[in-house]
């Protein structure tokens, strides 16, 4: 039981330092009125559309929460209302965790902007100190509901699955939804107003403006949370339920996702205090420097936890024992500093890709579009391949236990990790604010200069976790197979086996699918909110010489409405392909169907966020003054590029993630029903 004491305690100290940190911004000036004024629009648009969209998914909550419960009333095949009742919990925890972080982030942008009138470094204290409160409070909130659900359900495995069905859930409709309306938003205004009117960014005279503000919030903060969280919590799911099928309940292999857990908030925490108290010269390196003491905090107390438990098992015939699940959790760790280094690599204009991509603006948009797509599919091969090696490492140290403890590896400086991503959208819409306010162009600045950081920490953020979604996924289907082999004895998968290559094959096309509709989505409402913009430039008067005041209300409502309508396909199909592959095929074919979904999903999601960031930054660098500057032919060729890499690195590729997430942990859930089948 000391692994469920530990994760109490510190779930508890994350919580307690959200609560700190929340008052210390909650403290801090929002300026002129003026300036509150803007940041209470994007605090009621977010709070409306977060509100519609989850008031929509309870609906698919409740019938599946029926539906558990009346499977288990009339089968015994476990899965019944504890299943049902654990799966509400996943719902609701996530839904909170995400709800905290859109409120506090929508309430320090005012703040970061009137902070950063005293400059760099108090600019970055409050919008990190937002960014932390999303990382701990994602790691807290996740980890107590998990233990919660553990302790009440005494480590069922099914209950427990349960809950991570519950946030997968919950994730995919907060993704989905949150970067349909966001991208919608951002291509309608940047393409009326830069492109056609040639007004800045964020000028207050574009209509769609503060949804695209809006939209930051509900996609880059609230989905972002979920996703995680969900990568989170199965990450510790599976090693549990891999764990229980080799022992027992409360065995070492139980207690060690728990301590690691709990040591990787300890070391998030120590992170984020170190950030907030260092000079800040570069903010760059200062958001680095935190991530570097919680991975050597990590390191050492990982080794300490896995020399103290001792732990030594079999899987099949073969023994793993000594350090074996120490270097299974440190390939994870490496491998996602790798892979957001990468991602940083292939999108950062600090470096020479794309500052010749931002060249190659000047002959036009289809030649910089061609060479972004060429970036983002350069950019799978060494995130591909640092997985693989991580699975065969951590596979021969420890066998599919390693595998994953190696994903809970990767996550458990979460709460540090995303900190520093999500201070991204706070000083994004700070600059917004700055912009709309006709603040001094000195303050403008100081957040151009903490939002150009925040890019690139989006980028390493997306990269990251696109990586953590792949070793999650393959730490459900370990789990998976173990379950299904518990109940039939033996379960061999063999590339003899027709069933088995068709599961591969559709599993590897419904990534396609599901892209397509997200993209779809975002085309046909960002066309809508384009039509609107340009009525509001036509028909109000002295609207584009700053006389009159635009209707932004009426492109959130565009841009909320699509969104939710166009949630609900992509989000159904992800729930109920894996359930008919299971009934008509069997779980074999389930199998590959989540291999094939796995192995395209990951490649997918990295090209697409990859590209996506390297035509935004590419843009950004010309509008820094090169290669003509903005409104020159380049910079227009680059805001066309941006907007076709938008739905890609904010709206499909995060989506995957939690596509080839919960298809994985339904499968689990419902494991026994397709064994006995």
């Amino acid at each position: 039981m000391k692994g469920i004491y530990t994760s109490l305690f510190t779930a508890f100290l994350a919580i307690i330092t959200v609560f700190l940190l929340s008052l210390s911004i909650m403290k801090r000036k929002q300026g002129n009125e003026l300036m509150i004024k803007i940041s209470r629009a994007i605090q009621e648009g977010a709070q409306t559309f977060l509100k519609r969209e989850y008031y929509i998914v309870s609906f698919v909550v409740i019938i599946i929460i029926i539906i558990f419960t009346v499977t288990g009333m009339y089968s015994n095949i476990g899965i019944d209302w504890r299943t049902a009742l654990s799966f509400l919990i996943g719902t609701i925890v996530s839904a909170l965790a995400g709800y905290i972080a859109m409120w506090i982030g929508t309430r320090a942008n005012a703040r970061t902007t009137y902070a950063a009138m005293s400059g760099l470094k108090q600019a970055l204290v409050v919008s990190f100190s937002s960014g932390a409160v999303t990382g701990l409070s994602i790691v807290g909130i996740g980890l107590l509901g998990f233990v919660f659900v553990y302790v009440i359900f005494k480590g069922n495995p099914l209950s427990i699955s349960g809950y991570a069905m519950g946030a997968s859930l919950l994730a995919l409709f907060a993704r989905a939804g949150g970067g349909i309306f966001t991208k919608a938003a951002d291509m309608g205004a940047d393409l009326v107003g830069k492109v056609e009117e040639g007004i800045p960014e964020d000028d207050p005279r574009n209509a769609a403006v503060i949804a695209d503000n809006v939209g930051d919030n509900v996609g880059d903060i609230a989905g972002l949370g979920a996703d995680l969280l969900e990568s989170y919590v199965e990450s510790i799911i599976a090693c549990i339920v891999i764990g229980i099928s080799f022992t027992f309940i409360g065995s070492e292999l139980v207690e060690l996702p728990l301590l690691i857990a709990s040591l990787g908030i300890i070391s998030s925490i120590i992170g984020i205090l170190i950030i907030r108290i260092l000079p800040v010269k570069n903010p760059q390196n200062s958001l680095n420097t935190g991530i570097y003491v919680s991975t050597v905090i990590m390191v050492i107390g990982s080794l300490c936890i896995v020399k103290f438990l001792n732990i030594s098992f079999n899987e099949g015939e073969k023994f793993y024992g000594g350090l074996g699940p120490f270097w299974a959790i440190i390939s994870g760790l490496f491998t996602g500093l790798v892979i957001g280094f990468v991602s940083e690599f292939f999108s950062s204009d600090r470096f020479t890709i794309v500052k010749k991509l931002a060249e190659s603006a000047k002959s036009g948009p289809a030649i910089v579009i061609v060479n972004g797509l060429s970036i983002g599919m350069q950019s799978t091969v060494i995130p591909v391949l640092m997985i693989s090696f991580a699975t065969l490492i951590s596979f021969y140290f420890a066998g599919m236990y390693g595998v994953a403890l190696a994903a809970l590896g990767m996550l458990s400086i979460l709460g540090v990790t995303l900190s520093v991503d999500s201070y991204g959208p706070v000083v994004d819409n700070a600059g917004g604010i700055a912009q709309m306010a006709k603040l001094s162009p000195e303050v403008r600045n100081i957040t151009d200069r903490l939002d150009a950081v925040g890019n690139t920490t989006a980028a390493i953020g997306k990269g990251f976790a696109i990586g953590s979604a792949a070793f999650a996924a393959l730490g459900l289907f370990a789990a998976f197979i173990a379950t299904v082999s518990k109940i039939k004895g033996t379960f061999i998968l063999n590339l003899e086996n027709p069933k088995l290559i068709a599961g591969l094959l559709i599993g590897g096309m419904i990534p396609f699918l599901f892209s397509s509709l997200l993209a779809s989505a975002v085309g046909k409402i960002s066309f809508r909110i384009v039509r609107e913009v340009r009525r509001q430039f036509s028909e109000i008067k002295g609207l584009l010489e700053g006389k009159a005041d635009p209707d932004t209300t009426r492109c959130i409502n565009i841009a909320a409405e699509g969104a939710i309508n166009h949630m609900i396909v992509p989000g159904i199909l992800a729930i109920v392909i894996p359930v008919i592959i299971g009934l008509t095929l069997g779980p074999v074919s389930l199998a590959g169907f989540l291999m094939g979904a796995l192995i395209t999903g990951f490649m997918l999601g990295i090209f697409t966020a990859n590209t996506g960031a390297a035509l935004d930054n590419a843009k950004k660098f010309i509008e820094a003054g090169h290669f003509g500057g903005k409104n020159s032919p380049a910079h227009k060729a680059a805001v066309i590029g941006d907007t076709v890499g938008d739905p890609l690195k904010d709206t499909v590729g995060p989506s995957i993630n939690i596509l080839i997430k919960l298809m994985s942990v339904i499968s689990l859930v419902l494991a026994p029903v397709f064994a006995r089948i």
